[in-house]
């Protein structure tokens, strides 16, 4: 039969693989597990977490304030005034704009009877507050009824901080000047808290009918007029609020008063806080960065235990690039795991802090995934891990099979391949520009970045020059301490791992507690022996000479100091707009707001002439000002300059005569700047007056003077110096304790990365106590002797640790914070001596599990 064939069946072609092959068999071994790299997940996932915890959080409260500016404004827009209310013609140009509401702020005394007196800070308001947002007292009061007059007395709201002090209670008088005051309900919250800044004492809110029948409105006085307006909402547009602001400048160029919106309702609090979130942020870079030795361990590590596959692919011909490949390719996942898990928790903080915190914040916050902060705590992730990874794996490159394998006891000394050195360089410069890129001040950023460098040098220095003198030390003729110090400076020794990761942590260890050490000193210790007891102000200049007279009386041998005091706001500096000027950082809170001011025939005590000469006493030519030298210098002037400053609403133009160096730290009468006397003649103002004991006061004293000075001066506000420092402490306290929390965490990731370098030297630790068991050596005798390297290690590495922490400590203290510096080692000795321990007491947990196991399975495969 002829016939045909059937056609052999047609062989289908193998469908191309979707993923590259690399990144299949990168996938392909993770089947196995992520053993070894837990430290490695947990440095990651910690440092991430922190950068992306504290963005998220600063953003949330950045957009909370944004969000309800209106309400912490009060209004739309916020003109404020000092010493003086707005005459008709401003009043009529604000009045035009939309609804005005008016508030009166200033520090008063409020008398008690017999239960004495203390300074509150007293809120007078219009019947049209609050303008937005609701007042909440204890009972619940429409503003109309808890403020009326009523038998005899005006009706206030008052901070439950107030009725603590006086042991007073709700319902209770005080006489605040010459009016009585009925304490008819407790604060709960006021919508418009942020605006009105920090004070020195409790809140205290009346009528401004209750203020004027206080007396306490005098020419010159130091109360703030600030003008709430709202506008129609088809006009409330950020165009319009600019439109507004411009033509404010445009017609009344001399009114002087400091304009805000709703847009930047309180942007010194805003720029706080991102200046305290870049600290926060820097604090969770140390912490990724000292995690990053633990990614350079466990890629170690991770390339030591896979010796074996590596020689395989190698001598199947895979070529060593594509070795690297594989092996960067299942760190960088591993990597993406704790990038993650980071992003998961830091994007979780604000909402975190709002569930638990929210109702207990001060300020609104408003909880928000802000994808950008979490994008960039993300690439910081990635690139640490990516410039640590390269180093211990582009070794592997051009190490044959054979060498794969004795490279284990005889490590060959290498640079990687041009290629992996490029891609290191080019790694660590783009986590260098990112560092500064999304920094507040950039400057700060770079010296973190030096500082960072330095330190990681100075220690891969400080571990060679261990292992150098263990190297050349004569040989101990005990087996416990000649086997120590062959192991600091043997092939493949732990030394340059552990004095990394130990020295980092005590670094910073030994950095915070210097500095808390210091900020606890310079707020508590160093009050000069002659700074003053009391200050008074709104002395009202018609008595001025009886109230220093009546504190002669009361106070005795002490000194006492009177200066006539104004408030003024730079306008011009050389003619340019404030606006316009580029000032240093440090100085700019001149040009923002109200300065106290004064004039003086002769210079100030306290100060020291560093350039020009004094005016005479007897000058009547044009107006003069003496500037405090830094912040001119800050401000770019110098002799010769004018500078324009608004006063009780008008612009007065004076040419700097003399600079000079003022001592602030003696809490004495002195201010930024100094007018010739016939600057201000005829102009009303108040005085300012201190007390000084010679020998200091104690609290009777302080207590009988400040009854007696409100008794017979109610006008006159008395603010005792331990108080104001005590309120400040208080602030710094929450920010120091916030700084502590914060830094725990880069002690956390010290603490893994210094257990990370205790494991990746396991599999040396191991073969070295097979060998050494089966030529007799007892657990004891290599116990001892590992508990000797790891302490002699620890201390080597604590001396550093201690010297560059107190520079570090020193360098922060004197040229970021502008303080002095005490050294006081006690805290840092002890954080170094427990760093010690830790590392003594981790590495033999590790020793003792090396030391348990059997020799015979491992001798088989050696």
């Amino acid at each position: 039969m002829h016939g045909t064939l059937p056609a052999p069946p047609q062989r289908q072609p193998k469908p191309t693989p979707v993923l590259p092959l690399v990144l299949r068999l990168a996938l392909r071994e993770l089947r196995g597990g992520l053993k070894g790299f837990a430290i490695f997940l947990a440095c990651i996932a910690l440092g991430v977490a922190a950068i992306a915890g504290v963005s998220s959080l600063s953003r949330s409260l950045t957009d909370g304030i944004s969000r309800e500016g209106r309400r912490i404004l009060g209004g739309d827009m916020a003109f404020s005034l000092l010493q003086r209310e707005a005459n008709e013609a401003e009043r009529a140009f604000l009045s035009a704009k939309g609804q005005v509401s008016a508030i009166a702020s200033l520090r008063a005394m409020a008398v008690a009877g017999e239960k004495g007196s203390a300074l509150v800070e007293l809120k007078a308001v219009d019947g049209a507050y609050p303008a937005v947002g609701q007042l909440e007292t204890d009972p619940q009061l429409a503003p109309a009824d808890l403020m009326a007059q009523r038998n005899g007395a005006f009706g206030a709201a008052v901070d439950p901080a107030l009725l603590a002090r006086l042991d007073l209670k709700v319902g209770d008088r005080v006489t605040i000047g010459a009016a009585n005051v009925e304490l008819r309900a407790s604060l709960v919250s006021e919508p418009d808290k942020i605006a009105s800044g920090i004070g020195f004492g409790p809140r205290l809110i009346m009528s401004q009918e209750a203020l004027r029948a206080t007396g306490l409105i005098q020419p010159g006085s130091l109360v703030r007029w600030t003008y709430r307006l709202t506008l129609p909402p088809a006009l409330s547009t950020d165009e319009a609020l600019d439109q507004i602001e411009a033509e404010a400048n445009r017609v009344l160029p001399e009114a002087g008063w400091n304009i805000r919106t709703r847009v930047n309702a309180d942007a010194r609090f805003a720029r706080n806080i991102e200046r305290f979130t870049q600290f926060l942020t820097l604090v969770g870079l140390t912490a990724l960065l000292v995690g990053g030795v633990g990614v350079a361990n466990a890629v170690r590590g991770y390339v030591d235990r896979k010796r074996a596959s590596i020689a395989t692919l190698k001598s199947l011909g895979a070529p060593g690039g594509q070795v690297v490949r594989l092996y960067l390719t299942q760190v960088m996942l591993i990597a993406a795991i704790g990038v993650g898990i980071g992003l998961v928790v830091g994007g979780a903080v604000p909402f975190i802090v709002t569930g638990l915190f929210g109702h207990l914040l001060p300020i609104p916050i408003h909880p928000t995934l802000a994808w950008g902060e979490l994008g960039i705590a993300a690439l910081y992730g990635f690139l640490t891990a990516l410039v640590f990874a390269l180093g211990p794996l582009g070794r592997a490159h051009d190490v044959p099979v054979s060498g794969l394998f004795r490279d284990q006891i005889d490590p060959e000394r290498r640079w990687p391949r041009r290629r992996y050195v490029t891609g290191l360089v080019l790694s660590v410069a783009a986590l260098v520009f990112l560092a500064v890129f999304a920094a507040y001040d950039r400057k700060i950023a770079l010296m973190f970045v030096a500082a960072a460098a330095v330190s990681f040098a100075l220690l891969r220095l400080v571990a060679s020059g261990i292992m150098t003198l263990a190297r050349r030390l004569p040989r101990p003729r005990r087996t416990a301490p000649r086997l120590a110090l062959s192991n600091i400076h043997r092939p493949g020794a732990l030394t340059p791992s552990l004095v990394l990761s130990l020295g980092l942590g005590i670094t910073l260890l030994v950095t915070l507690a210097l500095i808390d050490g210091n900020l606890t000193r310079e707020l508590q210790q160093t009050l000069p022996k002659s700074a003053p007891s009391f200050f008074f102000l709104d002395i009202p200049n018609a008595q001025a000479d009886g109230f220093e007279g009546f504190l002669k009386n009361q106070a005795g041998t002490a000194q006492i100091e009177r200066v006539p005091m104004m408030r003024g706001r730079l306008v011009t500096l050389r003619g340019l707009p404030v606006s316009q000027i580029k000032a240093n950082e440090d100085v700019s809170w001149v040009l923002e707001g109200d300065r106290g001011i004064t004039y003086a025939k002769t210079a100030p005590e306290g100060s020291r002439l560093t350039a020009g000469n004094w005016w005479a006493e007897d000058y009547k030519g044009k107006p003069l000002v003496s500037f405090d030298d830094k912040i001119a210098q800050g401000l770019g002037l110098k002799l010769g300059d004018e500078v324009t400053v608004n006063v009780l609403g008008r612009n007065i133009t004076a040419t700097i005569a003399n600079l000079r160096q003022v001592e602030w730290r003696s809490l004495g009468i002195n201010f930024v700047m100094v007018f010739s006397p016939n600057t201000f003649a005829g102009a009303p103002h108040t005085h300012l007056a201190t007390v000084t004991f010679p020998n200091g006061s104690d609290a009777a004293v302080d207590a009988r003077i400040l009854r007696s000075a409100a008794l017979a001066y109610p006008m006159v506000t008395s603010v005792r110096v331990k108080d104001a420092l005590d309120a400040v402490n208080d602030v710094v306290s929450q920010l120091i304790t916030a700084i502590r929390g914060a830094s725990s965490i880069a002690l956390v990731a010290s603490l893994l990365v210094l257990a990370g370098a205790l494991a990746a030297g396991h599999r040396a630790r191991l073969y070295d106590a097979v060998v050494l068991k089966t030529l007799g050596a007892t657990r004891a005798r290599l116990l001892s002797a590992y508990a000797l390297e790891y302490g002699l290690l620890g201390l080597a590495t604590a001396l550093f640790g201690l010297l560059a922490g107190t520079l570090a400590a020193y360098l922060i203290i004197t040229r970021v914070m502008n303080l002095s510096f005490a050294l006081d080692l006690s805290g840092a000795l002890t954080a170094s001596a427990l760093a010690v321990l830790v590392t003594v007491g981790l590495g033999l947990m590790g020793t003792w599990r090396i030391l348990s196991q059997k020799p015979a399975l491992y001798l088989r495969n050696l």
